[in-house]
């Protein structure tokens, strides 16, 4: 029997309609008429804010406030007459649902480059405004290209969407908080130690850090300015010697972490970091800053004098590389979590066959069993609870205006993860409800067989992601299908769930070291049918059985349905790796649940 007698409700997320169609075609009537003052002809909106993260405050959510749409990655272009939202494959469904196609039109990014784009549509002598403070100068390289070839000027402006945002939501106000080491693992002081290090080799006279996780783990502080990813949002420039200076709002600090940051970093308010950067260039100093992260601002600031180093953030990469004491954090938040999916479930199998849950009725219960570890502060992103065909729409966001019932036969796609005071975790399922047809069994396997071949690989160091994506889609590919997302990200500890600089797709180039917690989650969508997607959080280690070579380490502990497993389509090593997981989460697991979900779980891990 579910422990709830009635579906409980959220408080780490809300199920509110972000997008309504109708709003926009008066807001970008409002944004033209700014255009004649800004002696501009159009005007570029992307998704991101001034730390250019895939998060963002509410108050700095213009693509959304001006489109309705509300996916992590995107961009418009708004002319005097026109207007167009770019998105990569992943919202190819989402986006055209959430604004209105009558008056925007939707392209791929993957085979539309919005500098393309405006090159075809607007004529020679144009002028496209853009805020410098949105813009990397790696992103807006590829916009600036065709536009020069067409005659085209990108022209920096005051972003005229605050001037017709009327409502525009207040800043965060969540206080700042300083981490002691037996969280972090690392004083601040060694990690400027090895920064300095990095920054003597480039000669380097000073580092601006404009990313949020960056900033955070340097610093060993964290924060709650954006959703569900405990970000303190600021600047910071660390000098080659000296007192680093930490740029957050003023209202985020305390006598208490006033006094614990003291000797350590210099505070001063945002505002003042563009001066900061002025006297940087007014100095002659050798500045790095990243341009595939920096504001465009950052750039033009600093080459008014400064001798520019432009790089990738120097502390993506340590940052990404856990310590001991992260990692033991990262595998206590999955044991935590891997006992409340545990629940989850065993009362999802109980209630699901019944009929009458929504979308909603799941990531509420979900929510509500992680919240019984006091340790759980948030979840890690909006839970996706795609039901039948919305299990098809990769990064779906249920609301009260898209909800619908499972119906008892469909699969169920969970994709969803917590933030525990340990870490961070990010976990998929997808579940049976019913009898499985046989081409669902099929689809299934083939993404759990790309999935296991991740888990079991073993490779020299110097390999990355790119290298082995293929090891996830091949069986896919073996008959003409396959996913159109990455197969796996970084993930921080107690950080952001998406963090670079390695990952597992085409993409990511950097090779893996030991520490580093990455997603696999290979996944497979018939659209209007099914969606089907596998994840577990891996950590890259020193391989035991082979000197020089690095695996894997499983951290996620939860069940893989065996329902939807084809059994004969699995090799004996597969089966052999899919019972030994099983039989670590019921040894790891199973002794904290209660009865009911206990004898659930040994039937769940039961050999294959």
């Amino acid at each position: 029997m579910p422990e709830y007698a009635a579906i409980p409700d959220a408080k780490f997320q809300t199920f509110d309609e972000k997008s309504d169609p109708a709003q926009v075609a008066p807001r970008l009537a409002a944004l033209r008429s700014t255009f004649a003052g800004q002696k501009i002809d159009g005007f570029l909106i992307p998704r991101t804010d001034v730390h250019q993260g895939e998060y963002v405050p509410d108050c700095d959510a213009r693509l959304a406030y001006m489109t309705g749409f509300t996916g992590s990655a995107g961009m418009a272009v708004v002319t005097t007459d026109l207007a167009a939202l770019f998105v990569d494959s992943r919202y190819t469904l989402q986006a055209p649902a959430q604004t209105d196609t009558a008056v925007v039109s939707i392209h791929d990014t993957t085979s539309v480059n919005p500098g393309d784009w405006i090159a075809e549509n607007l004529p020679s002598g144009s002028r496209i405004g853009f805020d410098p403070w949105l813009h990397t100068p790696g992103r807006l390289a590829s916009i600036r290209e065709p536009l020069e070839k067409a005659g085209i000027e990108l022209i920096p402006v005051a972003n005229p969407i605050d001037t017709i945002w009327t409502d525009r939501p207040m800043p965060p106000q969540g206080p700042l908080e300083v981490l002691g080491n037996n969280r972090t693992g690392k004083p601040t002081t060694e990690k400027l130690e090895d920064l300095r290090a990095a920054m003597a080799k480039e000669e380097a006279g000073a580092v601006v850090l404009t990313l949020p996780e960056s900033i955070c783990w340097l610093f060993n502080i964290r924060g709650r300015d954006v959703p569900h990813n405990p970000f303190v949002l600021g600047f910071a420039i660390v000098p080659a010697d000296g007192t680093p200076t930490l740029f957050v709002a003023d209202n985020k600090l305390t006598d208490e972490n006033r006094s614990a940051l003291a000797g350590t970093v210099e505070l001063a308010g945002k505002d003042g970091f563009e001066a900061a950067l002025a006297d940087l260039a007014n100095q002659g100093s050798a500045v790095w800053f990243d341009p595939e992260t920096a504001p465009v601002q950052v750039k033009s600031v600093l080459s008014n004098g400064a001798r520019l180093i432009e790089k990738r953030d120097p502390v993506l990469l340590p940052k990404a590389k856990k310590n001991d004491v992260e990692l033991a954090g990262m595998r206590e938040a999955h044991k935590l979590d891997g006992i409340a999916f545990a629940k989850f479930l065993a009362w999802f199998d109980e209630a699901a066959p019944r009929g009458g849950l929504t979308e909603i009725d799941i990531v509420k219960m979900l929510e509500a069993y992680r919240r019984e570890e006091q340790t759980a502060v948030d979840v890690s992103f909006e839970t996706i609870s795609g039901s039948g065909p919305n299990g098809a729409i990769v990064h779906y966001r249920v609301s009260e205006k898209t909800n619908r019932t499972l119906d008892p036969g469909e699969l169920m796609l969970v994709d969803s993860g917590a933030q525990y005071l340990s870490g961070t975790t990010d976990i998929t399922r997808t579940m049976a409800t019913g009898p499985v047809s046989a081409q669902q069994k099929d689809h299934f396997t083939r993404v759990l067989k790309g999935m296991i071949a991740i888990s079991r690989a073993r490779f020299p160091k110097g390999t990355n992601g790119a290298q082995i994506d293929i090891l996830a889609r091949q069986f896919l590919w073996q008959v003409g299908l396959t996913f159109n997302h990455g197969t796996g990200h970084g993930v921080g500890a107690f950080l952001s769930v998406h963090e670079g600089p390695a990952g597992i797709s085409p993409r990511y180039t950097v090779p893996f070291e030991p520490g580093m917690v990455l997603s696999n989650e290979p996944g497979y969508y018939l659209e209007g049918q099914y969606g089907i997607r596998i994840e577990n959080l891996i950590i890259v280690q020193e391989s035991a059985a082979a000197p020089g070579y690095l695996d894997f380490e499983t951290l996620t502990l939860a069940p893989i349905d065996r329902r939807l497993v084809a059994v004969e389509m699995l090799e004996p090593a597969e089966r052999d790796w899919l019972n030994a997981y099983h039989a670590r989460i019921a040894r790891e697991i199973g002794p904290h649940l209660d009865d009911n979900a206990r004898r659930w779980l040994d039937q769940a891990t039961a050999p294959l």
